[in-house]
């Protein structure tokens, strides 16, 4: 097996990933409760 040494891996794809599903998560989140604030105006 090869030696690791800490901290030398490269993370630029996972840390671009993991990005990504923020982003993604936040505007669901806000789609979700924009959906949410009209049906309740609508059902009033």
């Amino acid at each position: 097996m090869s030696d690791h040494e800490h901290g030398s891996m490269d993370t630029k794809v996972q840390e671009a990933t993991f990005a990504g599903f923020v982003k993604f998560t936040t505007y669901s989140v806000i789609g979700i409760l924009i959906f949410l604030v009209f049906l309740a105006i609508v059902n009033g």
